[in-house]
C-alpha cells in the first residue's frame, strides 16, 4: 500500500545549504515527499567554490555531474568529472568537490538508505571555513 501520492518538487521550493560550500538544495526527502529510502538533491556550485571534505556512516552517495567541471577527492585522490558522468561514494569514503571550471557547476546527488537519524548521516572532516552567505543572487530574475 503506498502512504505517499506522488510529488512534484520545484528547486525554488528548496533551502538554500551553504553551510558546507556549495549549494545544496534537498529536493526529495522524507520531510518534503515521504521519501523512505533516502533523499534526492541538487548542488549548484560557483567556480572556484567547493563542498568541503566529508563522509557518509550509513549511506552510498550517487552523484551524476548536469554540467560544469569538477574535481573530486576520494579518499584523498583526485578526480576529474565532467558533464554527464556519475559516480558512486561507498558509505565511509571521505569526498570534496571543487568548481574548477569558469561556470557554475550541478550535481545531482542521492543518498540511500537513510542514516537511523539525520544528523548521524554526515561526518565532516574537516574545518569548513565557508560562511553561511545567505541565499546566492537570483540569477532567474536576471535572466529574464
Amino acid at each position: 500500500m503506498n502512504l505517499h501520492r506522488p510529488r512534484i518538487v520545484d528547486l525554488s521550493e528548496t533551502q538554500h545549504n551553504r553551510k558546507r560550500g556549495g549549494d545544496l538544495r534537498a529536493m526529495l526527502t522524507p520531510t518534503a515527499v515521504g521519501a523512505t529510502s533516502g533523499f534526492m538533491g541538487l548542488a549548484l556550485i560557483e567556480p572556484g567554490d567547493r563542498i568541503g571534505e566529508h563522509y557518509h556512516p550509513y549511506s552510498e552517495e550517487f552523484v551524476y555531474v548536469v554540467s560544469g567541471l569538477l574535481e573530486v577527492d576520494l579518499d584523498g585522490e583526485t578526480h576529474s568529472m565532467r558533464p554527464d558522468q556519475g559516480l558512486l561514494i561507498p558509505p565511509h569514503v571521505r569526498h570534496r568537490f571543487r568548481n574548477v571550471g569558469d561556470d557554475e557547476a550541478r550535481m545531482v546527488f542521492h543518498l540511500g538508505p537513510l542514516a537511523p537519524r539525520p544528523e548521524l548521516g554526515h561526518v565532516d572532516t574537516e574545518d569548513n571555513d565557508m560562511v553561511d552567505q545567505g541565499p546566492p543572487p537570483d540569477r532567474t530574475a536576471a535572466a529574464s
